[in-house]
């Protein structure tokens, strides 16, 4: 379906045919430019970008690319095209017509689950607004805003879903959708993660990687939703999202190329050598990896949860693919989950199926993790390094659920508290990882240049060189 770009507001919704809620979001638009220039892209609003623009919801040719400066890329409403005859499928409603409109007994828990999402998108912009000032090349400055543009359409995508279906409710918490700031000590996000600071590149291509991967689950258990305005929103952003997650395989496979090949040059696999010369070590590269696997395993939520039990059983939020699954309503089935035993052992729990959906979702979360940490690992292995990164266990660094605080090593073993916490430079990035880090981030801006702790991209974008000037600066 063609998306109609005559209107203010682009949209394939047939936004026109309703004037009152056409107003509405015409009232929020300048509202979202101003947190835009307020809180988006610092030092870059006046930049031509290379940026990909939907044109069509067409899973093949639905966009196109060209330069544009960021303040008028056309955001809008993008809906998958409707199925016709769309049934629910899952939980106790399976097999009935999908709810065009919000069923008024599940009125509360799908307007949390939408804000929720929704106020991940205007997070991750803030939490990423001062990178640009000290991007490695024009390549990844062009990376780092086509995915802020697309965060704010998915903003937009979820604000929609408020104004239309959830009246006065919806419209106010649009408007706390910008009221809240990633960080804010008086009015932060509200999930942890996203209040986390962005403050160099390293962390930006984890956060795409592991949180961006976790954005992905969220959306593919929502696409499955009875509600099918909800579901169709979510079908489309997962179009947008791979190649958030695609910034994040390459971005931490180049840093892993440059450190090998600086280990190359030096003789040496020394990380204090590594980094003299400039590179980032592969121990650090597994700290930060470290922080940001088990920060993002947080944002499934507890493995034993009544609130995903409700969701499923209403038909709100399934799991990803619930296709593939022999069961869709498993009111009777139970599920093992690995909890404490509060011995410093590990149990098996049975828990009913409903209530380990977090669990189930996380599960296939950690599996798609696994696919980059190996084909970094190949790189590593044909450059002749004696060195493998790897996923911690998934009770590590925990602070929800079963898991949270408790003495865990990064192999899932418990340990000493007292040696735990001796022990966490050597798991998590230090001060002084972070600081030599931060000193790297010199900003490369000279067409085909590369900052000298990362590797160039094996291509460029939509079949241009590396060497294309993606970002042209406003002098």
């Amino acid at each position: 379906m063609a998306i109609n770009y005559q209107e203010r507001i682009p949209n394939n919704v047939d936004l026109s045919s309703d004037r009152r809620l056409q107003r509405a979001l015409e009232h929020w638009q300048p509202k979202f430019l101003d947190w835009w220039m307020e809180l988006g892209p610092e030092g870059f609003q006046a930049a031509d970008v290379y940026l990909r623009t939907a044109t069509s919801v067409d899973a093949k040719g639905w966009a196109t690319y060209g330069a544009v400066k960021m303040p008028d890329y056309r955001w809008g409403i993008f809906l998958a095209d409707r199925v016709e005859d769309r049934r629910i499928g899952f939980g106790d409603n399976m097999g009935e017509p999908a709810w065009q409109q919000v069923p008024g007994e599940h009125r509360a828990t799908l307007r949390r689950l939408i804000v929720t999402q929704g106020d991940t998108e205007p997070a991750s912009v803030e939490q990423q607004r001062l990178l640009g000032l000290t991007c490695p090349s024009l390549y990844d400055l062009r990376n780092l805003f086509q995915v802020n543009v697309e965060e704010g359409r998915h903003l937009w995508a979820m604000v929609y879903l408020l104004h239309a279906h959830f009246g006065r409710d919806g419209r106010e918490e649009a408007e706390l959708l910008l009221a809240r700031h990633s960080g804010s000590s008086d009015n932060p996000r509200i999930l942890g993660t996203f209040n986390e600071p962005i403050s160099d590149w390293l962390s930006f291509f984890m956060f795409t990687y592991f949180t961006d991967r976790d954005g992905k689950y969220q959306l593919k258990s929502l696409a499955e939703s009875g509600f099918d305005p909800l579901a169709r929103t979510c079908q489309f952003m997962l179009t947008e999202e791979a190649h958030h997650m695609f910034v994040g395989e390459t971005g931490i496979g180049r840093v892993v190329k440059r450190c090998l090949e600086l280990m190359k040059e030096l003789g040496t696999d020394d990380p204090a050598a590594v980094r003299r010369a400039g590179g980032i070590d592969l121990p650090t590269i597994q700290r930060y990896m470290n922080f940001w696997f088990s920060s993002s395993l947080d944002l499934f939520g507890a493995d034993i949860s009544s609130n995903a039990a409700t969701s499923f059983a209403a038909g709100l939020k399934g799991r990803p693919d619930e296709t593939r699954y022999e069961d869709h309503v498993e009111a009777d089935t139970v599920t093992k989950i690995p909890v404490p035993d509060g011995k410093g052992g590990i149990n098996e729990e049975e828990v009913p199926t409903r209530n380990a959906m977090n669990y189930i979702t996380r599960s296939a979360y950690i599996r798609d993790c696994e696919i980059g940490v190996k084909r970094w690992n190949r790189t590593i292995e044909k450059a002749g390094a004696d060195f493998q990164l790897t996923l911690p266990s998934e009770r590590f660094n925990r602070k929800i659920g079963a898991w949270a605080g408790l003495p865990i090593t990064p192999e899932g073993k418990f340990t000493d508290p007292e040696k735990h916490a001796a022990m966490a430079g050597e798991w998590l990035p230090t001060e002084a990882d972070r600081q030599h880090v931060r000193g790297l981030m010199v900003q490369v801006t000279d067409p085909g240049k590369m900052a000298s702790w990362i590797a160039p991209p094996d291509r460029g974008i939509n079949n241009l060189p590396v060497e294309y000037e993606y970002v042209h600066l406003a002098n």
